[in-house]
This record gives C-alpha cells, structure tokens and sequence, in this order.
C-alpha cells in the first residue's frame, strides 16, 4: 500500500512548509452600460427634440398687409361657345375690312370752290408809269457811269415785267379747297406741302396767303366773293392760322414802298 492510499480517507499530515499564498485583488466596480447614439432600427442618430408650445398658448400675431404674399389669381374657365367664337372671327373680318378701305386711295371731294383773278390787279394811271420810268432811267445812269452793263439789262427786264403786271389785267382762275389740298387752276398743292396761313388786303382785295414748301414759296389768292371766316374754318381743320414774321427783304420793300411811294392811291 502506498502513502497515498493510507493516508486516504484521512487528513493528511501536516508539513511545517507551507506553499506561498497569491494576494487577492479587490473585485472591479460593475461597468454601467450607455446607451448607444445610433437607433439599431433606423441606422440614424436622433434628433434633439425641441419643446413644442401648445397651440392655446403660442402667441398669435396677424399678418400686415404688405408681409402677405399676393395670392395668384387663377382666371375663370373659358365660357366661349361656337357662337361667341363665330361673333369674334365676324368683328375680326369687319375690323380687317374698314382698315383695308381706310387705306384705299380715296377720289378727291371739292370742300369748297370759288372764282377769282389770278393775282391782285389794279389799273394804273400815267402818274405811276412816269415815277418808274424816271427811277429806272436814273438807276441805268448810275450803272452805265459805274460800267457795269450787266446789271443795266437786269433793271431793265424788272422795268418791262412791272409794266406788263400793271397793264394787262389777269385771268379769272376756279380755286378749290379739296381733301387732297388746295387746286388752283390746275395747280395742286397737297396738304402735306402747305404750312401756316394768313389773311390781308390789297388794292381793296381780300387775300389769303399760304406758305408752301416749293416755288413760289407763298401761294397768294384773291378772294373775290368767298367768304374769309368760312374759308378759315376749312383750313383751320388741316393748316394754322398764324401770320409770321416779316423777313428781310419784305421790310426792306416795306420801307422802300412807304419812303417811295410809286403810286398815292396803291
């Protein structure tokens, strides 16, 4: 029997050595579980979870006019029937129409007509002949003294013409006021060359003066038995009835006429 199975069952004898004895630590404190940041289910962080005030208890405010934002106004459906379709394509084609006539030529319409001399006349007497024949003797003198020639013939294509003014009376021309402008003889002056007009008197004629943008510059007609006040009131409609300014060489003849007088009853 061996030293183990005697001492079976039995305690075993003590030995005054003793096997080293390892110190016990401290059992560690437990570790408190946090919870995760990331929701398992949703895979996401969550939100910060703000305080929400109950409606009965949040402020109320209206809104000023000018902060509202306009509302955009939604027309109303389209009511036309085939009816108002077909009144809209008639108004169309009547519009379509009178603007095609407006801007057809148009035939000229007489607005008003008289008959009158061509140019203001009036008979001279030998008083007159023999102040002109004098002024353009001496004015040849002068010239013929100076040598100049030239000039000589000129006066004296002046003097003839005065002469043939003075004694042959004019002709009786058809003047006319028409929508086109104004037609005297057969002479037309559209309204778009024509500028201001005017009124004055001559040898105890009534006359009309009207600028014109070509020769002669101003157009001048007698009268005659036409009424001025209704001739003014149709050209008013289209020209402007205004005198203007006398220039330079109707003052000079103005002075020349009043300092020289050809004839004392003109």
């Amino acid at each position: 029997m061996t030293d183990s199975q005697a001492y079976l069952g039995q305690n075993p004898p003590q030995d005054d050595t003793q096997l080293p004895v390892e110190p016990q630590l401290p059992p560690a404190p437990p570790v408190e579980e946090f919870p995760s940041a990331v929701d398992p289910q949703t895979q996401a962080f969550p939100q910060p979870q703000t305080e929400t005030v109950p409606p009965e208890s949040a402020p109320t405010q209206p809104l000023e006019p000018s902060s509202q934002a306009p509302q955009a106004q939604v027309p109303p459906p389209s009511t036309d029937t085939a009816e108002d379709t077909a009144d809209s394509d008639q108004d169309k084609q009547e519009d379509f129409s009178q603007s095609f006539y407006d801007n057809q030529p148009q035939p000229e319409e007489v607005v008003l007509e008289w008959q009158a001399p061509s140019r203001p006349f009036k008979k001279r007497n030998r008083q007159y002949y023999t102040t002109v024949g004098i002024i353009v003797f001496l004015i040849c003198m002068i010239l013929f003294l100076a040598g100049q020639f030239l000039p000589i013939a000129v006066v004296i294509a002046v003097a003839f013409m005065a002469y043939v003014l003075s004694a042959v009376p004019p002709e009786m021309v058809i003047n006319r006021v028409t929508t086109y402008g104004i037609r005297t003889d057969d002479t037309l002056y559209y309204w778009e060359e024509l500028g201001r007009f005017w009124f004055s008197e001559k040898y105890h004629q009534k006359l009309v003066h009207i600028e014109v943008a070509r020769f002669p510059n101003v157009l001048t007609l007698v009268l005659g038995d036409q009424d001025g006040n209704e001739l003014a009131e149709a050209l008013s409609l289209v020209l402007l009835n205004e005198k203007p300014p006398l220039g330079a060489f109707d003052k000079a003849a103005q002075w020349l006429q009043e300092k020289i007088p050809l004839d004392t009853e003109a």
